[in-house]
C-alpha cells in the first residue's frame, strides 16, 4: 500500500492529467519496477556481471528465482515512472533481504521459491492475498516424508509444542530456523566450536538483541551476561557448549532436542555435564563415535577432540592406579599404627 500511497500523491499533483483515466489503469500502465545494483544506485553501473553458475549447479530452478531475487537479494530497489520520467530509489526491509551465498548454501537450497510461496508474488506490487496466508512450518513438508523418517520430525513437532516457546504468540519454526539460510552444522562439522557458535548465534539473535525480543514479547529485556553470573568461567561455557544443552530437555529419539524449558528448570548441576555419565554425551557428543574407553583408557573419548571435560574424560588406568597407591597409603597408615600399639605393649 505504500507504493500505491506515493502514485497517488503524484496524480494528485498533476492536475487534470489524473482525471482522463481512472488511477488503477494508470498505475497498471506506468509502473515498472528495475533491479538496480547498489552501485548503479550511486550512478556506477556495473559491467562485470557476476558468476551464479556454482548456484545453478545445485537449484535447477535458479532462473524462476531470479524473479524473486532481482529484488530481494538486494538492500535496495527502484521504481521508474515511464510517463513522467520519475523515479524513487527505495529501501528494502532488512528482514526480506536474501542473499543468493546463504539461500544456495542452505538445507533448502534446491528449492523453487514457489514451493514454500504462492506464485501470486511474481506479481507486482504483490497483492494482499497472498500475504494473508498462513505460512507453511516444518511439519508440513518433513511430516509423513519416508525419506525424513530418521530425523523424526513429528517428535521434534511434540517437543516443540510444549516447549517455552511454543506459549509465545506469534513464535514459529522461522523465528530459529530461517528456511532462507538455515544449515545443519553439528551432525556433520569437522568444526565444533564454529557449530557451537553457529548454533548460540542463533538464540542470541533474539536473547541478545533487544529491537527483535521485543518484537516476540513484553518481557522485561534479558541480560545474557548478568542471568549468567553464577556460571564459572563463563566466557569458556559459553564459546564450548550451546545454551539447549542446559536449556532443553535431553531427548533421545530426536537429534536436537527442541523442548525449551523455562530459566527455573534449567541445569545448574555441574556433575550434570562433569561426571561419568555426562550428559554432553546424548547432547552436543551424540553424532560423534561413541566408545565408553579407548584402547588408553580415556572415557567418553569423543569429547576429548574437542575439549577435556573434567570428571567427564577420566582414564580408567590412571583411576585403577590412584585406587591402588590409596589403599597401599591406607594399608601403610593401618599397619604403621598396630605395629606401634604392639611395640607399645611390649614395653609396658
Amino acid at each position: 500500500m505504500e507504493i500505491m500511497d506515493i502514485y497517488r500523491q503524484h496524480f494528485l499533483k498533476t492536475g487534470d492529467r489524473g482525471k482522463s483515466i481512472t488511477f488503477k489503469y494508470r498505475l497498471s500502465l506506468i509502473l515498472t519496477v528495475f533491479l538496480v545494483f547498489p552501485n548503479f544506485i550511486s550512478g556506477q553501473q556495473s559491467q562485470e556481471k557476476p558468476d551464479y553458475s556454482n548456484y545453478r549447479k545445485v537449484n535447477e530452478f535458479f532462473n524462476d528465482n531470479e524473479h524473486c531475487f532481482k529484488c530481494h537479494g538486494y538492500p535496495q530497489y527502484i521504481l521508474v515512472d515511464t510517463v513522467f520520467n520519475n523515479q524513487i530509489t527505495k529501501t528494502m526491509c532488512p528482514s526480506m533481504i536474501i542473499h543468493r551465498k546463504d539461500y544456495y548454501t542452505s538445507n533448502h537450497k534446491s528449492l523453487a521459491c514457489t514451493d514454500c510461496h504462492s506464485t501470486e508474488y511474481h506479481e507486482f506490487p504483490h497483492p494482499l492475498e497472498p500475504r494473508m496466508e498462513e505460512h507453511l512450518t516444518c511439519i508440513d513438508c518433513h511430516g509423513g516424508d519416508e525419506n525424513m523418517a530418521k530425523y523424526h520430525f513429528e517428535k521434534i513437532q511434540e517437543a516443540y509444542d510444549s516447549s517455552t516457546h511454543a506459549q509465545i504468540p506469534g513464535f514459529s519454526c522461522w523465528q530459529c530456523h530461517n528456511p532462507h539460510t538455515y544449515k545443519i552444522n553439528i551432525r556433520t562439522t569437522e568444526n565444533l566450536k564454529m557449530a557451537i557458535a553457529y548454533d548460540n548465534a542463533i538464540c542470541l539473535s533474539c536473547h541478545a538483541d533487544a529491537d527483535r525480543f521485543k518484537l516476540l514479547t513484553r518481557r522485561k529485556e534479558i541480560n545474557i551476561i548478568q542471568k549468567h553470573e553464577w556460571l564459572p568461567n563463563q566466557s569458556m561455557h559459553f564459546s564450548s557448549v550451546r545454551c539447549i544443552e542446559c536449556h532443553t530437555e535431553v531427548n533421545d529419539t530426536v537429534l536436537v532436542a527442541h523442548k525449551v524449558l523455562p530459566a527455573s528448570q534449567a541445569i545448574r548441576k555441574c556433575t550434570e555435564c562433569h561426571s561419568k555419565n555426562s550428559m554432553l554425551m546424548s547432547t552436543l557428543f551424540k553424532f560423534q563415535a561413541k566408545t565408553k574407553r579407548s584402547e588408553t583408557g580415556f572415557l567418553n573419548t569423543s569429547i576429548m577432540k574437542d575439549a577435556f571435560v573434567i570428571s567427564a574424560n577420566r582414564n580408567y588406568y590412571l583411576n585403577l592406579i590412584s585406587l591402588i597407591l590409596f589403599g597401599l597409603a591406607v594399608a601403610g597408615i593401618i599397619t604403621h599404627t598396630i605395629l606401634r600399639i604392639i611395640l607399645k605393649q611390649k614395653k609396658s
